[in-house]
């Protein structure tokens, strides 16, 4: 079912599944994605959870707000939880979505049941991304959230990585193997770093594992989860 929220003045869409007394799951999607790519991993776990999808700033149904960043975002989410009254929820992000995933965990911790990131460890330093030009035909996301987001990837903030020891909550991380574009191996330094954490790697599906090999995914996830 798709909802709207205010958000500090701003308009937030969001997908909800399952039944309203079940525990708690927010999704988050990645750069240039919107709650849609959750669909079909959120009508499996809405058997047995409450799943929240959210539009982040920006993105799909959510308000263009022209200011973007990872701490806004991590914002934006307290926000949604605090309107929803979840004292507690388990989190899952993919790509964008992983990075304020684990901003967000890392400032409060004792939100976090569980913690799931797919494919992504906060950013590093690295060589420079080229940031693109505006594209000539229309995006459905507001294209100021690229360069707004890319700049960061290239300015990265250390205490990221220096937080990561702050997070409390049992992790799974997911990774989707060699032929994904994010270093495999910093995934493994992730999960050194935070106190309680499994990696998973789901060789050959890339780096939109839970659209590319969704049984696999949901394997992992249920594993950790442990549902049936």
């Amino acid at each position: 079912m798709i909802k709207q929220m205010l958000l500090n003045g701003n308009t937030f869409q969001y997908l909800e599944y399952g039944e309203r007394s079940a525990p708690p799951i927010i999704a988050l999607h990645a750069l240039g994605k919107s709650a849609e790519s959750w669909k079909q991993i959120a009508a499996e776990l809405g058997e047995e959870y409450r799943i929240l999808a959210l539009d982040q700033r920006g993105h799909g149904g959510s308000e263009k707000t022209g200011v973007y960043s990872f701490e806004l975002m991590c914002d934006d989410l307290l926000l949604f939880a605090n309107t929803l009254d979840l004292k507690q929820f388990t989190l899952i992000g993919h790509s964008m979505g992983g990075t304020v995933s684990y901003l967000f965990s890392e400032k409060y911790p004792s939100m976090i049941d569980r913690l799931i990131v797919e494919d992504t460890p906060p950013p590093f330093p690295d060589k420079q991304i080229d940031i693109p030009s505006e594209p000539s035909e229309p995006v459905p996301f507001d294209w100021q959230v690229i360069p707004s987001i890319l700049q960061q990837l290239n300015e990265p903030n250390p205490q990221w990585w220096d937080r990561l020891k702050d997070i409390i909550a049992p992790t799974l991380i997911i990774g989707g193997g060699n032929n994904s574009h994010v270093p495999q191996n910093k995934l493994y330094e992730v999960a050194e770093l935070i106190p309680d954490c499994k990696l998973v790697t789901i060789e050959g599906a890339g780096h939109h594992v839970h659209e590319t090999n969704v049984p696999a995914y949901l394997k992992a996830v249920k594993s950790f989860l442990q549902l049936r």
